[in-house]
């Protein structure tokens, strides 16, 4: 048990921890800070929060546990306003896409004190951000990844891996580099290539009217492009060189396709489909769970 978590951010992901805290019985008192005014108060009038804070700094204030909900290029900047209120025994989290460019900025402005600092990525959201839709069975049953470093304190690990147990996530430990080369493979590029493609579609003279026809198939595929858009470029921006390393290698199978399509190659164009479909029809989720 938590005697006050000091929230950072009161949108989905802080707003959604914030709820599954109180719902597991894990915090007395939640005290949050958002640069919106009106997104504390919502958050507030809505119980995630019990109290606004008027500035970062007055939500660490008396807070043994701290999550920064905040865009992954605010880090640093939101680490430099509350530092002079970090304690040895608090327990501080963020909840980033993003890991190296977080636990440098960690490491710059934290210094001596980086090893109470546990950099965290819950593999959960909702295409809509803001506090309105957040949930508190968000992170249930969803993955948690953990990239720890060297001068992570073992106390402070062992409480945040015990606290997203109890939150019901399953919870993995990697390196941050580890860690943003594989999510730039199967998230950042992802949502890359969605985002491109809803542009490329819209930007023709007849997009709309094709837009129109599009069935389900489409719906699903497109579905990530209508995420936050700053918290996304930040991603995008923040991991450029694993994720442009992972474009390059999509970039080359697509020409494939093309080739084949192009020389009414049909014996390896179905080869070249029925590795992905094998590999999609064998792919499971953590858990065990197909997806």
């Amino acid at each position: 048990m938590f005697e006050q978590l000091g929230l950072i951010g009161c949108g989905l992901m802080g707003g959604s921890f914030a709820l599954a805290m109180k719902k597991a019985g894990l915090v007395k008192r939640v005290v949050g800070y958002s640069k919106s005014p009106s997104t504390t108060e919502r958050a507030r009038s809505m119980g995630v929060i019990d109290s606004e804070a008027p500035s970062a700094l007055q939500a660490v204030s008396g807070s043994d546990i701290v999550l920064l909900a905040v865009p992954v290029a605010a880090t640093e900047a939101t680490l430099k306003a509350i530092r002079h209120l970090i304690t040895p025994n608090m327990l501080i989290m963020d909840v980033g896409s993003t890991k190296r460019n977080v636990v440098d900025a960690a490491r710059r402005v934290l210094r001596d004190q980086v090893g109470v600092f546990v950099p965290a990525h819950p593999i959960a959201g909702k295409e809509q951000s803001g506090v309105e839709h957040a949930d508190a069975d968000l992170y249930a049953g969803k993955q948690l990844i953990l990239t720890p470093i060297e001068r992570t304190l073992t106390v402070q690990l062992q409480k945040a891996q015990e606290l997203w147990t109890a939150l019901g996530c399953h919870v993995l430990k990697m390196s941050p580099e580890s860690h943003d080369a594989a999510y730039a493979a199967v998230s950042h590029l992802p949502h890359l290539i969605a985002f491109a493609l809803m542009n490329a579609i819209s930007s023709q003279e007849h997009g709309r009217d094709y837009l129109s026809l599009a069935g389900p198939g489409f719906r699903d595929f497109t579905r990530i492009a209508a995420s936050d858009p700053t918290m996304w470029r930040d991603v995008l921006i923040a991991n450029r060189e694993e994720l442009l390393a992972q474009s390059k290698i999509f970039q080359r199978n697509l020409q494939k396709f093309e080739q084949l399509i192009a020389s009414d190659n049909y014996e390896l164009l179905e080869g070249m489909i029925e590795q992905a479909s094998q590999t999609r029809a064998h792919w499971r989720m953590s858990g065990g769970k197909k997806n």
